[in-house]
């Protein structure tokens, strides 16, 4: 029987082949890193719209880390297959009619990730939204990155800052400067919704602070910050004493000195 030689033509099919399966490994790669970053995606619309549901990353990691590795996993198969089938063609050509394992078996794979992946949408889209807060509620909570809590108040700007003035001087707290930044940008021919801000404290109850903590002056004297939204609802924002405790290593007993930018925040918002 004669063997039939392989010419120029199947070793160029073969290669083409063998980078068209190099294509789809880099497909799949580059897909299951579009996937994996989906979570953050969905995380980042949680922040800036309140009727989304709260939900974490879900599913979107694995199936993401499961395209990457399918799409690893095919490259390393092709070019092993590649390198069975040169040599095949070597000694006269392969055996005609066999299917492809590895077309099957990635077909498979792909089928179950996408199920997986339209039982995940699904889920996200039945999800009963959790909302994050009530436009009724006076408190807002504080944001766990900048340590920054903002209540509403029921007054003006100016009102809530005369009111602010007003217990200072009847606690005997020190007001160290009032910076207007509303008029400052109004003096330079800009447009600013009011805001003001207020620096005070007592060294009595500063100096123990800095003391224990000297990174802590850089927060020191402490601030309230007295502005307006959009809507026209004076806001009053200020550091928690909870993020200036843990920011600087705060001894336990020293954070009630710090603790009446709270209590005078809460005052205002009355």
């Amino acid at each position: 029987m004669t063997v039939r030689s392989s010419s120029a033509a199947d070793y160029l099919a073969a290669e083409r082949t063998f980078l068209a399966w190099i294509r789809t490994g880099l497909a799949l790669m580059g897909f299951g890193f579009v996937v994996a970053r989906f979570g953050l995606f969905l995380q980042a619309l949680q922040v800036s719209q309140s009727n989304l549901s709260l939900r974490g990353n879900g599913i979107s990691p694995w199936l993401g880390t499961a395209l990457i590795s399918l799409g690893i996993v095919v490259n390393i198969l092709c070019a092993v297959g590649h390198v069975r089938l040169v040599r095949q063609l070597n000694r006269g050509g392969p055996e005609v009619g066999q299917a492809s394992l590895l077309a099957i078996s990635l077909s498979v794979a792909l089928a179950a990730l996408g199920l997986a992946m339209a039982i995940y949408l699904v889920s996200l889209h039945d999800a009963q939204p959790i909302h994050i807060g009530n436009a009724q509620e006076t408190f807002m909570t504080s944001n766990l990155d900048n340590g920054i809590a903002t209540i509403s108040g029921h007054q003006s700007v100016d009102q809530t800052v005369q009111k602010l003035e007003g217990v200072l001087a009847a606690k005997g707290v020190k007001l160290f400067a009032k910076i207007d930044h509303s008029g400052e940008a109004e003096k330079a021919g800009l447009q600013m919704r009011p805001t003001k801000l207020l620096i005070f404290g007592n060294p009595k109850a500063g100096t123990p602070l800095m003391i224990a903590a000297p990174g802590i002056a850089i927060d020191l004297p402490l601030k309230v910050l007295v502005w307006e939204d959009p809507d026209g609802i004076t806001k009053i924002s200020y550091n928690t004493p909870a993020y200036l405790q843990a920011r600087h290593a705060l001894p336990a007993e020293l954070v009630r000195n710090i603790a009446i930018v709270e209590t005078l925040a809460k005052s205002l918002a009355e």
